[in-house]
C-alpha cells in the first residue's frame, strides 16, 4: 500500500492525522505543505472533488494507492481500521459510536470556533500584508466558493463580533466538559486513549495562547492536555513542525454553522 499524506504544521487537522498515523505505524511518504499560503489547492497535490470541496477547509490530504481522501477524524478511523488490531478507535459498535458522537462534536462546533479565533490572532495580517496580485492567485487555485470566501473575510477583516463571542463561548464549554469527563479519575476522554483524544488535542492545544482564560482552574483538562502531548506520536509529530510555535498556525478551518 503506497501512502502520501500531505500536511501542514502540527496543529488542527495536521496534527491529528499526523499523530494518527504515528500511532497506528503506518509507513507514509510526508510532504510539508504550508496551509497558510493556500499550498494545498497548487500543482502536485492531489485533487479529487472529496478533497477540494472538504468541509475541514484547509486540512490534510491522504493519498493511498492513488485515491485520494481528506477530513481528518475520518482519515484517522481509516489509518486505524487498515492497521493491525484497533489502536485509536474501538472495534465495539457502541464504544464506537460514542467516539464518533464524541468526535462530532469537535468537527462541527469546536473546530470552526478554534479556527477561527486562531487565524484572527494568526492569519488576518499576513494576509492583510499581501498585494492584490499574489492573493488572487492563492484565490484561484480553490475550487469551494466557500473557502475562497473565507480566505478573502480574513484578508479584509471581516469579523464578526456574535461570531467571536460565540467562538470564545464554545472552547470555554468544551474546556469544561473535558475537565468534567476526567472527573472520575480516567486518563484519557473515553477511557481508552482514541480519536477523540487526538482531535480534541489538536483544536484546543493551541486555544491555550489564543483563549489562556478559558483554562483556568482546569487542572484535569490541563493534565490530560500534558499526557496527550508526552505521548510519542504526538512528540514525533511536533518535531516536524516547519515553525517555533506549530500552535500558532492557523489556516482557514471548517465554516462555522450557520444554525449556530
Amino acid at each position: 500500500m503506497a501512502m502520501t499524506l500531505y500536511h501542514g504544521e502540527p496543529n488542527g487537522p495536521s496534527l491529528t492525522v499526523l499523530t494518527a498515523l504515528f500511532e497506528t505505524g503506518h509507513a507514509a511518504d510526508l510532504k510539508y505543505i504550508d496551509l497558510t499560503k493556500g499550498e494545498r489547492h497548487g500543482a502536485g497535490i492531489p485533487h479529487a472533488m472529496e478533497v477540494d470541496m472538504s468541509i475541514e477547509g484547509e486540512g490534510p490530504v491522504l493519498e493511498v494507492d492513488g485515491d485520494a481522501m481528506a477530513d481528518s477524524v475520518f482519515l484517522a478511523c481509516y489509518l486505524n481500521d487498515t492497521a493491525a488490531g484497533s489502536p485509536i478507535a474501538p472495534a465495539d459498535p457502541y464504544k464506537r459510536w460514542e467516539m464518533m458522537t464524541w468526535c462530532r462534536q469537535i468537527i462541527e462546533r469546536i473546530a470552526p470556533a478554534a479556527a477561527y479565533l486562531g487565524y484572527k490572532a494568526t492569519l488576518a495580517e499576513k494576509l492583510a500584508a499581501m498585494d492584490d496580485t499574489a492573493f488572487d492567485a492563492l484565490l484561484a487555485n480553490i475550487a469551494s466558493e466557500d473557502l475562497k470566501m473565507r480566505w478573502s473575510d480574513i484578508r479584509n477583516g471581516a469579523f464578526e463580533d456574535d461570531k467571536i463571542d460565540d467562538s470564545k463561548t464554545k472552547i470555554a464549554g468544551i474546556i469544561d466538559k473535558v475537565d468534567e469527563q476526567l472527573r472520575d479519575g480516567r486518563q484519557w476522554l473515553l477511557g481508552d486513549f482514541s480519536v477523540a483524544d487526538l482531535e480534541t488535542y489538536a483544536w484546543l492545544s493551541g486555544m491555550r495562547s489564543v483563549l489562556p482564560s478559558a483554562f483556568d482552574d482546569k487542572s484535569r483538562a490541563e493534565e490530560w492536555l500534558a499526557r496527550v502531548q508526552a505521548r510519542p506520536s504526538v512528540t514525533k509529530a511536533l518535531g516536524l513542525a516547519k515553525t517555533q510555535a506549530p500552535h500558532k498556525s492557523w489556516a482557514p478551518g471548517p465554516e462555522i454553522n450557520r444554525w449556530g
